[in-house]
């Protein structure tokens, strides 16, 4: 799409911030009225649309898609959503080992992953089994009932944060150490990683793979940078 706009702004709207383009507020696909919490990520949502150049290019404005997915989806179908992002707490990749043969990579992913399940277990007071395989073994129903409520606690916008990070990392301990402050971006995309990252260390780098990676931590760091905007 071309651009049609001159320029952007951000206007106080009740307890929000809606982000104008020629002095006309924005609508989400749904016709939302684009408007977010917060001044700080509203201004960061009109700098990416202030940045386009004669085309207009969605991918260049993650902050937009994520706001547009906290009005229009997780405000229509939010349990659907919170439900989505739960479920990590029964398959969270971090529960998962490699198989006992494999001894030099458990002893690996068991010092860098295990103070990550450690925190979660204080935190939230919860238990998880471990599996060596790729197995399913089910974890304890009260680690995932509290973890369930952790996540129906969060407001929309924290919400639609974690539904992009746990389907990146393929972890909910991840993203909730996020969430909760208690981990970076730099700290946890090596961890969520980890098996990637240990195969080029023995096998040589696959540059198609390092170029999808480097992908998607651009949108991970995005995912990370819109719930840092969001606080409250």
């Amino acid at each position: 799409m071309k651009r049609f706009y001159k320029d952007v702004s951000v206007s106080p709207h009740g307890d929000a911030f809606a982000i104008l383009l020629d002095g006309r507020p924005m609508k989400t696909p749904q016709r939302n009225l684009l408007a977010v919490p917060l001044s700080g990520l509203a201004d960061a949502i009109a700098a990416e649309w202030a940045e386009q150049g004669e085309d207009i290019i969605p991918a260049a404005m993650p902050l937009t898609a994520l706001a547009q997915g906290a009005l229009d989806q997780v405000g229509n179908e939010r349990n659907r959503i919170v439900s989505r992002i739960a479920a990590f707490a029964d398959s969270d990749m971090l529960y998962y080992r490699a198989d006992t043969g494999q001894q030099a990579l458990i002893d690996h992913q068991a010092e860098q992953w295990d103070p990550l399940l450690d925190w979660a277990q204080k935190r939230y007071d919860v238990g998880f089994n471990l599996i060596f395989g790729i197995k399913y073994e089910a974890q304890p129903d009260e680690t995932i009932r509290r973890l369930t409520e952790t996540v129906e606690a969060r407001d929309d916008f924290t919400v639609a944060a974690m539904l992009s990070l746990v389907g990146l990392s393929g972890s909910l301990i991840a993203t909730l150490a996020l969430v909760e402050q208690a981990r970076d971006t730099d700290t946890l995309w090596p961890l969520v990683n980890l098996e990637e990252l240990w195969q080029e260390q023995q096998w040589g780098r696959d540059d198609q793979a390092v170029a999808a990676r480097s992908i998607k931590q651009a949108e991970f760091e995005a995912a990370a940078l819109f719930l840092n905007l969001s606080r409250t």
